[in-house]
Order: structure tokens, then sequence, then C-alpha cells
């Protein structure tokens, strides 16, 4: 069996991203599971508080999970043509103490969603740079970039568009096959 740990890094909750994290677990081919997480509880970084308190238990659920799991699915909204701070800051809390060496060679895909005429292309490039820092094993073998989503969800967001599911469909496929190519 293959996990892929997904995370949104919207917390809006009729979020584009998030509907696209479940469009992709309901997708996920057989043998592979996504496991959806959340970046909700993970509080704004601060040294001082880490200092204090450690890693706070959100974060630490979270840096379980990608520890456990085979792969990593950032699915992304982009904000002022780049990455959202909510998102950055969850990645950089699980990159604390011994959440570093849970990044390291770890497959990592991005996709995303935005209301605009380019999808995601920005915020997804902007990822590159800190995944690599990470030293993530960065798939690039697909690319998913979907535009103009207000018309492709439904007032609940979740993905109703056929040829977007298709898509997805199709670049989970080559994600979790690239996962299980690397278990054997």
């Amino acid at each position: 069996m293959t996990t892929i740990l997904g995370l949104s890094g919207s917390l809006r909750r009729g979020s584009f991203n998030a509907g696209l994290l479940r469009a992709a677990a309901e997708l996920a081919p057989q043998g592979t599971t996504i496991e959806i997480g959340s970046i909700r509880d993970v509080p704004l970084y601060d040294g001082d508080l880490e200092a204090r308190d450690g890693i706070p238990p959100a974060v630490a659920s979270l840096q379980a999970r990608l520890k456990a799991a085979d792969g990593l699915l950032l699915v992304t909204p982009e904000y002022n043509n780049g990455i959202p701070g909510v998102f950055k800051n969850a990645i950089d809390w699980m990159s604390r103490g011994e959440g570093l060496g849970h990044f390291v060679a770890k497959p990592v895909a991005v996709i995303g969603a935005s209301p605009g005429g380019f999808g995601t292309i920005m915020a997804q490039n902007h990822w590159l740079p800190v995944l690599r820092t990470l030293r993530c094993a960065v798939w690039a073998e697909g690319r998913l970039l979907v535009s103009r989503a207000s018309g492709l969800f439904d007032a609940n967001a979740d993905l109703t568009d056929e040829k977007s599911r298709a898509a997805l469909s199709d670049f989970i496929a080559g994600f979790a096959s690239s996962l299980s190519a690397r278990q054997v």
C-alpha cells in the first residue's frame, strides 16, 4: 500500500484547493491512499514559542504523518503570484527539529487550483527553491494547473469538471506509480 500525505494550503472552507485535494483522494488508484492532513491548527512560527514549549502538537502530528508517508502532495493556492504565507509557515514548522529529516529524499508533487487563467504556475514555481532546500525529491514528470476554477467546482467546492478530474486522476496515478517503483 502506498500512502501519500496531502496538504491544502488554504484555510478557507470553500477552498478550491481543499476540493482539489479531496478529489485527488477520491481518484487515487487502487493500492494508494491519500491521507488528508490539515494546517489549520499550526501556529505562526515563533522561535521563542519553540524554545519555551517545543514543537506544537499540530506540527508534531504532521511531522509523524510525513515520516510515515511514502510521498507528499502539496495542493497550493496562489496569492499575489506566490506561495500562501500560511502554507509556507506550516512547512517551515514541519521542518523544525527532527522534522527536517522527514523531508530529505521524500517524493513531493505540487498541484493547485486558481480562479485565474494561469492556474497556480507562479506558486508552484515558488515552491521549488523551498523543496530543494529541504532536499525533497520533487516529482516533475507531470504538472497540474487548474485554471478558471470557479467554473469547475460546485457550491461545496467539489471538483465536478470531468476533464479536470481526468487530468487529476492521470497526475495522481503517475505520482503513485513513481512511489511504487521506489518501494521495489
